[in-house]
């Protein structure tokens, strides 16, 4: 197996799926925003301490804060396309009804799982924040004492969101079982690699006929 496609149709749980997505998309995108950040202040610092002697001030306190959204604000949009690590050499073994039945029951696992994480993460966070403290933080950077609260909290809100995707993959999954559904939307659906290159050169020569080239 190599790749995964999603699709979309006018049923209730795609429209679910695609309302979700658009929030995941969102986060996504702030990852992305994070990563461009991390350049432009290694960049600034490097350059500072090259031209100027002097590096930005702490910039080891915004990369331990900036690392955090990037790693967490995606997970959700991945987990849609099934881009997180899968074991498909097992599971791409069964079909039809046995392979609906497989995927709910790893994806239930892989909900309990995240459940115990939002709870440990939620904790963490709730450690860090005090309503009557200065900028309502315990805990901040050790160099420009930046409150850490911000970052922690989104750990267990993308971890609730994840959840959120799993248990809607998970009635997706059951749906299919239940009524024999070959390709349901809203999840992932494995591709051969012979299909995946199909998709992809498909891209590029949509990408070429609208940038005008051939």
């Amino acid at each position: 197996m190599a790749g995964s496609a999603v699709l979309e149709d006018g049923s209730v749980l795609s429209r679910v799926d695609q309302g979700l997505t658009k929030i995941e998309r969102f986060f996504a995108v702030i990852a992305g925003v994070c990563t461009l950040a991390l350049m432009a202040l290694a960049v600034i610092s490097v350059g500072g301490r090259e031209l100027f002697e002097k590096p930005l001030p702490g910039y080891v306190d915004w990369i331990s804060q900036i690392l955090p959204l990037i790693a967490f604000l995606g997970l959700s949009y991945t987990q849609r396309f099934g881009g997180h690590i899968r074991m498909d050499i097992f599971i791409g073994r069964f079909k039809g009804r046995a392979f609906w039945f497989t995927e709910a029951i790893t994806t239930l696992l892989a909900l309990g799982i995240i459940l115990l994480l939002v709870w440990g993460a939620w904790s963490h966070f709730d450690r860090s924040f005090d309503w009557s403290a200065p900028l309502w933080s315990r805990d901040s950077t050790i160099d420009i004492n930046l409150p850490i609260w911000p970052t922690k909290i989104m750990v267990p809100i993308m971890f609730g969101l994840l959840c959120i995707r799993l248990i809607l993959q998970i009635t997706i999954y059951i749906n299919a079982f239940i009524n024999n559904i070959d390709a349901p939307a809203g999840v992932p659906l494995m591709q051969s690699v012979a299909d995946q290159a199909a998709a992809e050169a498909s891209m590029v020569v949509t990408k070429g006929e609208h940038d005008g080239t051939h």
